[in-house]
């Protein structure tokens, strides 16, 4: 039995058995934290399962040709070629120091390296670091189209849940809609709400947003911006020139940037946001429309190749649908 199948079963039986007489509702909590990640990524675990059962049926001895199909499989899966290349270097030395010859055996190590992967992530700070006193602002970043509002939107019930103050405020005025947009989910999710028209300045809506929440004692602040590519530097600037209005107003608050990231896009995603890291301080990452995609593997690639951890992912369209992004679950949902 692999590493992973090991600590899955202790996982799914030792550690129960354990809190069952202790704390059952913990135990409740975590099959339905593992429950609504295999709904969520059900068309990833799908697709990558099953390609890797009809490589092992087609290959029985691990040949050069298994290695390439296996790496054609990992890339179609979006986990990255720099960290495909890696890993399949890594585990052809396997094979010659091991003597591995089954290809049957062969998968139980894949598996077994992607959970470390997973794993060695967990030392990255993938939880928002919540001010016990004053607001804890969160900066959302990323180009258009990758469901930036709708996350702060879920976000924003998700900390309303936890019985936490809220504001949210609405710096993107470029896109036609964006502060109407924001101010529904303020409504949705009975939050409060900061904004202007569209077409004023950003930096300033954020400042007035920030006095606002220093005045009302506010615990949380979500902030919106435009969606922008790397490539324009205007853009760009304003996104630095609103942080830096943040660091200045709030210097001694909790703050975060986070960069939402459309799933679907796979290496597109990795390639956002090394182009974002050139121009802001990014915390942590968002991953949206996981549930739409057969490439869960991009997770890999994107936390692998940018050393940033991933502290939410959007499995699902209701408001609801918004998790924090657990190595272990996860991986008990793919594989």
């Amino acid at each position: 039995m692999g590493l992973f199948n090991k600590i899955k079963n202790i996982f799914k039986t030792e550690n129960i058995e354990e809190n069952v007489s202790d704390i059952p509702e913990k135990v409740e909590n975590k099959k339905k934290s593992v429950e609504v990640y295999e709904k969520g990524l059900t068309k990833s675990r799908e697709g990558f399962v099953s390609r890797l059962a009809s490589l092992t049926n087609k290959y029985k001895k691990a040949t050069d040709e298994y290695f390439d199909e296996l790496e054609e499989i990992l890339i179609m899966a979006d986990i990255g070629v720099n960290t495909v290349t890696n890993f399949i270097e890594k585990l052809r030395d396997r094979v010659k120091h091991e003597k591995i010859e089954s290809t049957e055996d062969l998968k139980e190590i894949i598996i077994d390296e992607l959970f470390i992967i997973y794993v060695n992530e967990d030392v990255l700070v993938n939880k928002i670091n919540f001010q016990e006193n004053g607001p804890t602002v969160v900066l959302f970043v990323g180009v258009n189209g990758v469901g930036k509002t709708t996350t702060i939107g879920k976000l924003a019930q998700k900390f309303k849940n936890e019985g936490k103050k809220v504001l949210l405020i609405a710096a993107d005025t470029f896109r036609a809609g964006a502060v109407l947009q924001l101010e529904d989910w303020s409504k949705k999710t009975n939050t409060s709400f900061y904004g202007k028209s569209q077409g004023s300045d950003p930096a300033s809506v954020v400042y007035d947003g920030l006095v606002k929440a220093k005045e009302e004692n506010y615990d949380v602040v979500l902030i919106d911006t435009a969606g922008r590519l790397h490539n324009k530097k205007y853009l760009m600037d304003e996104l630095i020139k609103i942080k830096k209005v943040i660091d200045k107003e709030l210097p001694n608050s909790s703050k975060e940037v986070l960069m939402v990231l459309d799933a679907t896009t796979g290496q597109n995603a990795i390639m956002q946001v090394k182009a974002f890291k050139e121009a802001v301080d990014i915390n942590g990452l968002v991953l949206t429309k996981l549930d739409g995609t057969a490439k869960g593997g991009a997770v890999i690639g994107i936390v692998s190749e940018n050393n940033i951890p991933i502290k939410y992912i959007g499995i699902g369209e209701q408001i609801d649908d918004m998790e924090e992004f657990k190595s272990a679950d996860f991986v008990n949902a793919i594989i």
